[in-house]
């Protein structure tokens, strides 16, 4: 059934494609215009290209007309397009980060940890999915639920700034003293006289 349905949605997404396995012209203009009036930061007149020629059931233009409606600050329109290319391609991670950026726009922080944790049961390895989240927990105060995300972020990229910072910081909030000291210092180590390191451990002296 489930093959049945992603047979379906292929079908739907070939309409807006030639016999030659080619879009029309029509459609490969509208986008080339759309990226032409994005790159002038006109992102209302880039999303009004799309529209003339749009179709419900292409996740493409849905995804893209996601993100220029969320540039342009409709971020109510900009979740309705989204959740439709999410509809198409249920497993896209693409359609899901998109999402998540209307919803934080909004303050939805619970859709937002809710899309989060989608992503990451499908790719429990995706440390963007991962840090973000964490983030989202370490502005609520919820260190034990920040804690873990970038612990794993860590345990994925032992040497990488944002996850060691981070990592640092929650612990010093959970009051893990000696293992926020260690995690400062390796900041240091990647960052040499790194602001926020330096002012972690001036709180822990």
């Amino acid at each position: 059934m489930e093959s049945l349905k992603y047979f379906f949605a292929f079908v739907i997404l070939s309409l807006s494609v030639t016999v030659h396995g080619q879009y029309s012209e029509k459609v490969l203009k509208a986008f080339e215009t759309s990226y032409i009036a994005e790159k002038a930061g006109d992102f209302k007149k880039a999303a009004s290209y799309l529209r003339e020629t749009y179709q419900e059931d292409s996740y493409e233009f849905n995804l893209r007309l996601g993100w220029l409606l969320f540039k342009n600050g409709q971020f109510d329109e900009s979740k309705t397009y989204y959740s439709k290319a999410l509809t198409l391609l249920p497993y896209s991670e693409e359609a899901k980060f998109g999402l998540i950026l209307p919803l934080s726009a909004n303050k939805e922080w619970n859709e937002v940890i809710r899309y989060y944790n989608l992503i990451l049961e499908n790719n429990p390895g995706s440390t963007i999915a991962l840090y973000r989240l964490g983030l989202v927990w370490y502005e609520r105060k919820e260190w034990s639920q920040a804690v873990r995300c970038f612990q794993k972020v860590v345990d994925l990229y032992p040497f990488e700034y944002d996850g060691l910072l981070m990592l640092a910081w929650t612990n010093l909030q959970l009051g893990k003293t000696r293992e926020a000291k260690i995690l400062f210092n390796k900041v240091l180590l990647w960052s040499p006289g790194d602001k926020s390191a330096l002012e972690g451990l001036k709180l822990l002296k």
